[in-house]
């Protein structure tokens, strides 16, 4: 019974972390998206430049950052498929 408790507290403990670690996407965007989309078109905020792009979709645009397009590189420098759907939903809620 003592090793099902623990289990069960090491399961719960491990849960909340995992959402705790969830990306936080206006620190992925300083990190990795920043540099480029404050200086470079699509400009994080133009809400013209971002229509079309965000029309396509938050799973379309988070596809095409996990490939990369010129110039930005594959996931555009972040470290998880996570961080890039947490930057774009960022992008996307700065540019409506």
């Amino acid at each position: 019974m003592k090793r099902v408790m623990v289990l069960a507290g090491t399961v719960a403990a491990l849960m909340v972390s995992g959402q705790l670690a969830a990306a936080d996407g206006k620190a992925v965007y300083d990190k990795s998206c920043k540099g480029c989309h404050a200086a470079m078109k699509p400009k994080t905020g133009d809400k013209e430049a971002w229509a079309p792009l965000i029309k396509q979709g938050e799973a379309a645009l988070t596809a095409s950052v996990m490939k990369g397009k010129k110039p930005m590189p594959p996931k555009g420098g972040a470290a998880t498929e996570a961080d890039v759907k947490a930057a774009v939903e960022y992008i996307i809620s700065q540019s409506k």
